[in-house]
């Protein structure tokens, strides 16, 4: 099945598209109030996934999400993408949105990555950092041996075009997973993700390679408040992807890794939630997310 290109996706259901570096890019601010918060989606995901949380955070300041080019209801390009062009890009749309910082940055799984890229690129631009499941360089480095052994394997099978009846229950499960979304962008998030779904495997391509020497090789994090979260309950996806045993152990090693990170700075804090998953922590325990990240702006004012 073939992506969605500019001609033949509608506009956006929520938000509006910004002209940024000759390309169009969608953001949707809701709420008022300082600082803003940013959330930058995992890999195949995109901003409108998240708008349960942003609708609560709205409640609580200014609230942003947005795509990166490539997904969603921006405009296309060749994945993947180094964080620096992500990072740059957003603080480009940041501008012509006229959002002002210093921002509270929500990164999830991918995302994450390229939030601390950015705090690090731009240090006086960041008032916090809310960290969710995020990837880490050191993943590869530090995982089992037979971890980047199968993920080469998977990397270098092509995947294969679904068929009519993959589409139609994946349309079904879909509509069952967005059914507590608004009426707005249900129908568009079910036919976005059904025509986009190679998008996760193309964007963290790069992830342990150039992403993971670009976050090796910037700055240190700047000292502002960081919480991570750590998901270390079932997700389908991951207990597809791996045998049991090796996951415990892929998870013991994700703590442990986190836990450092958060330590890396002064006002950092690790918080291990045992009953989420890693892909979507945002709906399974919003309550714990938002409870951060209140924490955080309470922290950052």
């Amino acid at each position: 099945m073939r992506p969605a290109t500019p001609e033949s996706r509608t506009e956006p259901p929520l938000g509006r598209l910004y002209e940024v570096g000759g390309r169009r890019l969608m953001l949707h601010r809701s709420g008022a109030g300082e600082p803003a918060v940013v959330l930058l989606a995992g890999a195949g995901l995109v901003g409108l996934d998240y708008a349960n949380l942003h609708d609560r955070v709205a409640r609580l300041t200014t609230s942003v999400i947005y795509d990166r080019a490539g997904t969603g209801w921006s405009d296309p390009v060749s994945l993947p993408r180094t964080a620096g062009e992500v990072t740059g890009e957003l603080r480009a749309l940041l501008a012509a949105a006229g959002v002002p910082g210093p921002y509270v940055l929500v990164g999830h799984s991918l995302g994450g990555a390229y939030a601390r890229h950015y705090a690090q690129r731009f240090p006086g631009e960041v008032a916090g950092l809310l960290l969710l499941d995020p990837s880490h360089e050191d993943f590869l480095v530090r995982a089992p041996a037979q971890v980047p052994e199968m993920l080469e394997q998977m990397k270098s099978r092509e995947l294969p075009e679904p068929t009519e009846d993959q589409i139609q229950r994946s349309r079904e499960a879909l509509a069952e997973h967005f059914a507590a979304w608004p009426e707005a962008v249900r129908g568009p998030l079910v036919e976005y993700h059904l025509t986009a779904w190679r998008t996760a495997w193309n964007e963290d391509k790069n992830l342990y390679t150039e992403v993971a020497a670009e976050l090796r090789n910037a700055p240190g994090l700047p000292d502002v408040p960081l919480i991570v979260l750590t998901a270390m309950g079932h997700d389908a996806t991951q207990a597809h992807l791996w045998p049991g045993d090796l996951l415990r152990e892929i998870n013991d090693m994700k703590r442990t890794i986190h836990g450092e990170l958060a330590a890396s700075v002064p006002r950092g804090e690790q918080r291990v939630l045992d009953d989420v998953g890693h892909g979507w922590m945002h709906e399974e325990r919003p309550d714990a997310v938002l409870a951060a990240l209140t924490d955080l702006l309470r922290a950052a004012s």
